[in-house]
């Protein structure tokens, strides 16, 4: 059995309440009201229905709607209590001796309008202000206790990957492989839930495409679309079936005990045309010099500039990352308990590199009619570059 029922160390939740008590100070933010599932799910410990006040001093306080006495069992925090409303809120700051903030942070990148407009009543007296990039750096570093959690992710992506030759069958569809795959991914533990924090954005395993369908280009932050299986998904496997001789992208997340890998391979049924071979080596190429680059201190827009001179100058700067004017201006991009966590190899991003943070590389070329091949390893970034935490070979698996 893989999934692991332990709770959040309690010493985990205290240092990352520290860390962001520490940055609510800089801000001169009195307290913060987290409501987004998985910010508090990193700061509690569990994903209980329920608002996390944290002050910029002090003890966090959980209070819990739904279901308070499983909150309870998961969470290590010292004060967890059932509230049944919101509403409620500032009476039971002040029932725990609490002081009312006149400066109240909370993720306003997600928040909805809707329920910012409640809270900003629930809170008359008081200034709300955004505190999700805040978050979002505390949370971008990731712990020792995190990367072992990712480690064990990324070896059942590897893991599902080798599966993926016993199933690639000439006339299978799409999206009948898919579901072969990913029922091995939840035999193995996979959460079945890939969380994203990008409003509108959304994703089921991962994408499964062959030939020409991982070309068709689509309304997801992705260099891959995909055709889907009806207008209303518009991305990830459809009903193509598999034909001989064309790259079969298998670029799937596993998400285990909360935590993802994103991994990408490429296979395929007889041997692929010199074109795309040579691109993949390019992008493989690309990856093992980013690798080298990405150290501690480089400003991640600096390494997507690279990535982009890197692949001009192997004669692929068209296909890379897209085709036209609506490629994806991201590289690679950071890994958690979401898909798209800081940092962002993107362009024109200044946040630095540090030691901890965990990335996912995806160096791929886009081929309209033909197919996309190309790479994804999710690594963590150490003082001497990026440490690969997928170890599968990263050529293309010719069956």
């Amino acid at each position: 059995m893989t999934y692991d029922l332990s709770a959040t160390p309690a010493a985990e939740l205290e240092v990352r309440i520290a860390q962001l008590q520490e940055r609510l100070r800089q801000k001169e933010v009195q307290a913060a009201l987290i409501v987004q599932k998985t910010d508090l799910y990193y700061f509690s410990g569990t994903s209980q229905q329920g608002w996390l006040y944290v002050p910029d001093t002090g003890e966090a306080l959980l209070m819990v709607f739904k279901e308070f006495e499983r909150a309870k069992q998961e969470s290590q925090l010292v004060d967890v209590i059932p509230l049944v409303s919101p509403k409620k809120i500032p009476d039971q700051l002040q029932l725990m001796g609490l002081v009312l903030p006149s400066v109240l942070g909370m993720e306003l990148d997600v928040l909805p309008v809707n329920l910012f407009s409640q809270y900003q009543k629930i809170f008359a007296d008081a200034k709300i202000v955004d505190v999700s990039t805040e978050i979002r750096l505390v949370r971008a570093v990731k712990s020792s206790y995190e990367i072992d959690r990712i480690r064990k992710a990324c070896a059942l992506s590897d893991q599902v990957a080798l599966r993926v030759p016993e199933l690639l069958v000439e006339g299978k569809t799409e999206v009948q492989l898919a579901g072969e795959i990913e029922a091995y991914a939840r035999s193995l533990g996979h959460q079945g839930i890939v969380r994203m924090r990008l409003w509108g954005s959304e994703m089921f395993y991962g994408h499964l495409m062959s030939g020409s369908s991982a070309a068709v280009p689509s309304y997801l932050a992705s260099p891959t679309g995909g055709e889907g299986v009806s207008s209303m998904i518009g991305q990830g496997a459809g009903y193509k079936k598999i034909g001989r001789n064309e790259p079969v992208l298998v670029d799937y997340v596993f998400a285990l005990n909360g935590y993802l890998s994103d991994h990408t391979r490429i296979f395929s049924l007889g041997q692929l045309p010199d074109e795309l071979m040579q691109a993949h080596e390019a992008m493989l190429a690309i990856q093992e010099e980013v690798k080298k680059l990405a150290v501690p201190g480089v400003l991640t827009g600096d390494l997507y500039e690279q990535m982009i001179a890197l692949a001009e100058k192997k004669g692929y700067g068209e296909n890379f990352m897209g085709v036209g004017d609506r490629k994806i201006r991201f590289t690679g991009h950071g890994v958690g308990l979401e898909l798209d966590e800081f940092p962002f190899i993107a362009k024109g991003q200044t946040l630095p590199l540090a030691a901890g943070m965990v990335i996912a590389l995806e160096p791929k070329a886009i081929f309209p009619g033909k197919g996309v091949v190309g790479i994804e390893n999710t690594h963590l970034v150490t003082e001497q570059g990026l440490e690969s935490l997928t170890t599968l070979d990263n050529t293309i698996r010719i069956i």
